[in-house]
C-alpha cells in the first residue's frame, strides 16, 4: 500500500474514532440530562438511557473493530517483520485491543449485571432505602459502567491522535540496503 493509501485509511480510522467520541460526549452532556430534567421520572429516564448506553456500546465495537481493521489490516505483515520489537504499531493495537476488551465487559458482564439487578426491584431505584443492598448494588455497577465508558472516550481519542504516528511507508525487506 502506498502511503497516500495508509494516510487515507488512517484518516477514515481516526473519523470513526472520533465519531463514536462525539455521539457518547453528545449523550453524556446533552441528552442525558435533558431525560433527567424533562421526564417525570428518573426511572423512566434511567430506562432511556441504559437503552441508549446499550445503543453506544454497540456502536463502540463497529468503531473499535473497523479502526483497528483499518490501521492494521494494510500493515500487519510489515510490522510481523520488524526486528525492532515494539513500535508504534504494536502499541496501538494493544491500546484497541484494551478497547475492545472493555467493550465485552461493559456489553456482557456489567449491563447484564445492572438488568439482573432491575430486574429484582419492585420500583425506581430512588424508592429503595439508600442501604438498600440492590440499590448499592446497582450504584457500584452504573458507576463501573460509567467510568469503563469514560475510559473507551479516552482510548478512542487517544488511538485516534495515534493513527498520526504509525507507519506510513513499507519498511525495508531485511537484506535491503538503503542508500
Amino acid at each position: 500500500m502506498t502511503s497516500k493509501s495508509l494516510a487515507r485509511t488512517d484518516a477514515l480510522a481516526a473519523g470513526v474514532l472520533v465519531l463514536w467520541t462525539g455521539m457518547v460526549l453528545g449523550f453524556a452532556f446533552l441528552v442525558a440530562p435533558l431525560l433527567f430534567s424533562v421526564l417525570p421520572s428518573r426511572d423512566v429516564a434511567g430506562h432511556i438511557a441504559g437503552r441508549v448506553v446499550t445503543r453506544l456500546d454497540f456502536m463502540a465495537w463497529a468503531a473499535f473493530l473497523l479502526a483497528l481493521g483499518l490501521a492494521i489490516f494494510p500493515r500487519w505483515l510489515q510490522e510481523i517483520r520488524d526486528p525492532e520489537g515494539v513500535g508504534p504499531m504494536r502499541l496501538w493495537t494493544a491500546a484497541a485491543l484494551v478497547a475492545l476488551l472493555m467493550c465485552f465487559t461493559s456489553q456482557f458482564i456489567v449491563s447484564p449485571g445492572l438488568g439482573r439487578i432491575r430486574a429484582r426491584m419492585d420500583g425506581p431505584v430512588e424508592a429503595l432505602a439508600k442501604d438498600h443492598p440492590d440499590r448499592v448494588a446497582y450504584q457500584k455497577a452504573h458507576g463501573i459502567s460509567r467510568q469503563l465508558m469514560f475510559v473507551r472516550l479516552i482510548l478512542a481519542l487517544a488511538l485516534a491522535a495515534g493513527v498520526a504516528v504509525l507507519p506510513k511507508e513499507n519498511p525495508p525487506a531485511s537484506g535491503d540496503v538503503k542508500a
